[in-house]
């Protein structure tokens, strides 16, 4: 938008704010002690164009109509800033932008709407603007607000879309898996018009943007909804900003998804981690095909199809992130993720993902990302960069507790009934982790009564896992007083791929080891000529002995250990 533009603007008719502040404005709250007169600041005007359906906050330009440019040094120079500072206050994001008739500069707040459901709040109070003042939302807006309903936006029909815009492929895979998942192999006879009939896909008005996510043609997608893309970036450190490798999926869900499984499936990168404790042998792999599923099928089935990006998955060696546009559903929380009902934003393409066994029940992905992944020994799927325009799941590759994974497979494997779920493994995480202050007494109680549980006689509050878990730890993890077994095995598994600095290192082992105890423990690895070193001082690269370069996988952390225990046992 140009100055020109900006000028003939009506505040209430174009959503926007004018305000001089040639030399300050308030950022957030000002020195007043009144209320109403602290909310007029960026933050306060933010929260309430937002509360409107979003709008511009511009400064540098007189109030009265037509607006004149008087100039603002408000934020001079720190654009970048005051973007991070709101993004901090509200989790939004707003573009700022600067423009200069002559030496006089206007600075532009471009705020997004607020997400339908929920209003912005600055200090505590949801605003509003009414004339000159920010004022507090009634009572009757807020319950207005709260009861909005997302619409479906996959059940709306995508004109112009016809059957010969469908791939057939995708087509034929939808019903072979809806045939298996329901036991019903007459499906699989039936017409194209028949099947999407049945399924909603289609109605009297025409095709839907279900079908047309879930089975259309490339060059349909494109043309209907390009922003339906799922991008795939690698990189190789956590603090690249640019990508060593960019994939691009378009196509129907019902194949693109084997795509991207595909491509983040490389065995260079998801690697096996061996388990061996006694009988039980296993490999657990970095990444679960399982919960990856899940994670891209719930982002393409929960993200908000009217906002202009795609679903991102960032790829690193030692985690993966899947970020959709949109916040969570209604209702959703970072709190209550695992416990509420939430309405999903394409009900019709969640109902037939579900019946063709492509996703879980409603309700019930998110259950099987944290049960998978606690009970593989991993760290806790992470929503916490989540706000209320995306949803970002951070997954860790790195098994940090091979004992816990046998303790809980052990059980579910077993003849024993209840078997557990993701309260139980959570609350067994919790313990294991002595956070005794937020657990489920009835779920304390179910693993009490099965024995996973056990309760110290000395202490009321505190209980402990099994002693089989403790004694698990105790005979897996030891080797002589000098090494702890999951210290060294990532290193290990990590100078496979070839020599490394210590910083390509550190990020492989954050969660166990700082920096300075990565080095104290390569120095031993070094004088037990497991690791060999090269160089000096930063320069200095770690890479496997001669004896173990040749070797993979299990095969190359059994040699290692061998090697280590034949020395200090």
């Amino acid at each position: 938008m140009t100055i020109e533009q900006l000028k003939l603007l009506k505040e209430s008719e174009d959503r926007v704010e004018f305000k001089e502040a040639k030399r300050n404005f308030p950022f957030n709250g000002s020195s007043h002690a009144d209320p109403g007169e602290r909310r007029k600041c960026v933050l306060g005007y933010v929260a309430a164009l937002a509360n409107e359906g979003g709008g511009m906050l511009v400064l540098g330009m007189t109030n009265a109509w037509p607006h004149e440019v008087v100039g603002s040094e408000f934020g001079l120079r720190k654009v970048g800033e005051m973007e991070d500072a709101i993004y901090q206050h509200h989790r939004m994001r707003v573009h700022i932008s600067e423009l200069f008739e002559g030496v006089n500069r206007v600075v532009i707040f471009k705020v997004p709407p607020r997400p339908i459901g929920k209003t912005l709040k600055f200090e505590g109070v949801a605003l509003m603007r009414t004339g000159d003042s920010l004022r507090p939302m009634s009572d009757d807006e807020l319950l207005s607000v709260l009861s909005e309903q997302e619409p479906d936006f996959s059940a709306k029909i995508c004109r112009g879309l016809t059957i010969s815009d469908l791939d057939l492929e995708a087509v034929e895979r939808m019903k072979a898996a809806y045939a298996k998942k329901q036991k019903n192999p007459a499906f699989a006879t039936l017409s194209l018009e028949q099947i999407l009939s049945d399924l909603g896909l289609s109605t009297a008005q025409g095709l839907t943007y279900a079908a047309l996510i879930l089975l259309g043609k490339v060059e349909a997608i494109g043309q209907h909804l390009p922003q339906s893309r799922i991008i795939r970036e690698f990189r190789n450190e956590d603090t690249q900003i640019h990508h060593d490798s960019r994939d691009v999926f378009e196509g129907p869900v019902y194949k693109v998804i084997d795509l991207v499984w595909d491509a983040i499936n490389d065995p260079r990168l998801n690697r096996k981690t061996p388990v061996q404790f006694g009988s039980y042998i296993f490999d657990i792999f970095s990444l679960n095909e399982s919960v990856i599923r899940e994670a891209l099928l719930n982002a393409v089935a929960h993200r908000d199809y009217t906002i202009q990006s795609e679903v991102v998955v960032k790829q690193y060696p030692e985690r993966i992130v899947v970020n959709n546009p949109g916040g969570f559903p209604k209702g959703v929380t970072l709190e209550n993720l695992l416990t509420v009902s939430s309405t999903p934003r394409s009900r019709l393409m969640t109902e037939v993902m579900e019946k063709t066994g492509l996703v879980e029940r409603s309700g019930q992905g998110v259950d099987k990302i944290f049960s998978i992944t606690l009970s593989e020994g991993k760290a806790e799927p992470d929503y916490s960069a989540s706000d209320p325009f995306q949803v970002t799941l951070s997954l860790s590759c790195t098994v940090i507790d091979k004992a816990f994974h046998v303790f809980i497979n052990r059980y579910q494997l077993s003849d024993k009934e209840p078997k557990l779920g993701v309260e139980q493994i959570i609350t067994l995480c919790k313990i294991r982790n002595s956070m005794f202050q937020s657990l489920n007494q009835p779920i304390v109680d179910q693993l009490l009564a099965i024995g996973l549980v056990t309760k110290p006689h000395h202490s009321a509050k505190r209980y402990q896992l099994h002693d089989e878990y403790y004694q698990m730890v105790s005979d897996g993890l030891r080797i002589g007083k000098r090494y702890i077994t999951y210290e060294i095995e990532p290193i290990i598994v990590a100078l496979q791929d070839g020599d490394k600095k210590i910083g390509e290192l550190a990020p492989v082992m954050e969660a166990v080891l700082s920096r300075s105890q990565l080095r104290s423990v390569l120095q031993r690895l070094i004088e037990d000529r497991v690791v060999t070193s090269s160089g000096k001082l930063k320069g200095t690269r770690y890479s496997l002995s001669p004896t173990l370069a040749n070797l993979r996988g299990s095969a190359l952390v059994n040699e290692a250990f061998a090697q280590l225990r034949a020395a200090h046992e």
